[in-house]
């Protein structure tokens, strides 16, 4: 077992000559991930959603957390993330008032709703959406502007309206990013933003879903990973934020001030008491964002709503959508910056005053200090993934079930899953081919689907093969019968026991 104890204790990285099925991270009082059939939606999605306007209704605004985050005066007041692209996997996102289509690109689509065309790219759930108008929203009726408003957003889906998605589709997506991350050289993906957390707690050194995030990563890809919504008491951090290499982080709860003196990690926060803590801290705590109505979460929680464009939501998984903002917001001043120096950078923030957080030395982001430093050769050296783990390893309790047959084993939706030969070819960069990964056919083969967003890359129509040689398929034949009206949805036989989030799923939407 690889040593990270003075991993854990460095509050700086040091130089080179010296010398890091998915549950959306939401938290009772936080939004994230985590659609599980046995639990209430969001399984965090039920919560703090205030006021977006200001503090004195107990919300935090967009622009409240630009204050807070030191992302509104100085050096860091014109920084719009322009040129910089953001690369969001989660459950989509919508065409809402707010979401200029200008600054939204479509990636392909490898949830179970890209069978259905009436469901293809559209955030059913209403988790996507949310962490996009975090990042890139500028809703004008309202006033809520994100944080990064210029960069632009790639969106890749994965969670259906009830959360449900393998561990396996997660791993596609993070390479489809990686090998696709220039195909806008105005705009190159420089960050990754994965606002949930797998069902298992793998141990990183093996586990093929920190494999993926390790080569996004090493390609030059800030990934920004949700720490989880499991309480400071919680032993480790969720998956893949666990990661040594990334940035995983924990949310902050504000006390409905821009003042940072009194802010505190949030109760609902991984804090780690093994292994890795949090990279670092951002607000998290009822962060009013874009509202898809009709959606799960909007449906389930009424009282989160905010006017007619805007939902509240706590959880780690709003903490690390605006660290991602804040990361493209660096990478615009300074695109010279590796991964690591932005961690670097950024881990140079505000040291929290109170509570266990202060105990600990944890640091919530400021824009401005990370400016007002200089970059060092900082380079991260730890033992890396070797993907030898197993899925199920990854997957913990959390599995997409049809027709009671739950998905094990190294399987993927459609078949076998030859781990040695994925790593190698993740690593070469060729586990795509056009639409098909590893073999398998996911989406079409390029950009010429269509969508509201600027760009929109093709869908394809699964074929029906039983991954474990019975007569089972996880392709739902009834699937292209299906719709969503925009005020309900039934999932037909499908279970969402995957995205068992700490973040989709144990969030806080209220």
């Amino acid at each position: 077992m690889p040593a990270v104890r003075s991993w854990r204790n460095s509050v700086r990285l040091l130089s080179a000559a010296v010398a890091t099925a998915l549950v959306p991270l939401v938290a009772t009082g936080s939004v994230g991930f985590r659609p599980d059939a046995n639990v209430r939606p969001g399984g965090g999605w039920s919560g703090l959603w205030l006021s977006a306007e200001s503090t004195t209704s107990g919300g935090t605004s967009l622009r409240d957390v630009r204050t807070i985050i030191g992302a509104a005066t100085g050096a860091a007041a014109n920084l719009t993330g322009a040129g910089v692209g953001v690369a969001l996997i989660d459950t989509g996102v919508a065409a809402v008032p707010g979401l200029p289509a200008a600054q939204v690109v479509n990636g392909p689509d490898l949830s179970f709703e890209s069978q259905s065309a009436s469901l293809r790219y559209l955030d059913t759930y209403g988790h996507g959406t949310h962490m996009a108008g975090i990042i890139v929203g500028n809703d004008t009726a309202s006033g809520a502007v994100g944080i990064a408003p210029k960069a632009k957003l790639t969106s890749l889906k994965l969670g259906t309206a009830n959360g449900a998605v393998d561990v396996t589709q997660v791993i596609a997506a993070i390479d489809w990013v990686v090998a696709h991350r220039n195909d806008d050289p105005a705009n190159p993906i420089r960050v990754l933003n994965l606002s949930y957390g797998s069902g298992g707690n793998p141990n990183f050194w093996s586990d093929p879903l920190s494999f993926a995030v390790q080569r996004a990563w090493k390609a030059g890809i800030v990934v920004v990973a949700a720490a989880g919504n499991d309480g400071n008491s919680s032993a480790r951090l969720a998956n893949p934020a666990s990661d040594l290499y990334i940035i995983g982080v924990a949310a902050t709860d504000t006390m409905g001030t821009v003042s940072t003196t009194d802010d505190a990690l949030s109760t609902y926060s991984n804090l780690a008491t093994s292994e890795k803590y949090p990279d670092l801290l951002a607000p998290g705590q009822s962060i009013a964002s874009l509202r898809v109505p009709g959606s799960n979460v909007d449906n389930s929680y009424p009282g989160a709503r905010v006017g007619d464009t805007l939902f509240r939501g706590s959880g780690t998984s709003q903490a690390a959508a605006v660290t991602s903002a804040a990361a493209a917001l660096l990478l615009q001043a300074r695109p010279t910056l590796t991964p690591d120096q932005v961690k670097d950078l950024l881990r140079q923030g505000t040291f929290l005053q109170v509570g266990i957080a202060a105990a600990h030395g944890l640091r919530e982001i400021n824009v401005n200090a990370a400016l007002s430093l200089l970059p060092t050769a900082a380079v991260q050296a730890y033992l890396p993934s070797d993907a030898s783990g197993t899925l199920d390893s990854a997957r913990g309790g959390s599995r997409v079930v049809m027709n009671n047959v739950a998905l094990s084993g190294q399987n993927t939706i459609f078949g076998p899953f030859d781990a040695a030969a994925w790593g190698r070819a993740s690593a070469a960069g060729t586990a795509w081919q056009g639409g098909v990964w590893m073999g398998m056919r996911f989406a079409g083969d390029g950009w010429t689907g269509s969508s509201f967003a600027s760009k929109t890359w093709a869908g394809a129509t699964w074929t029906g093969v039983p991954w474990n040689g019975s007569a089972t398929s996880w392709v739902d034949p009834n699937w292209s019968g299906r719709s969503w009206s925009g005020r309900s949805w039934s999932a037909g036989t499908w279970s969402g026991r995957s995205w068992s989030s700490e973040d989709w799923a144990t969030a806080s939407w209220s």
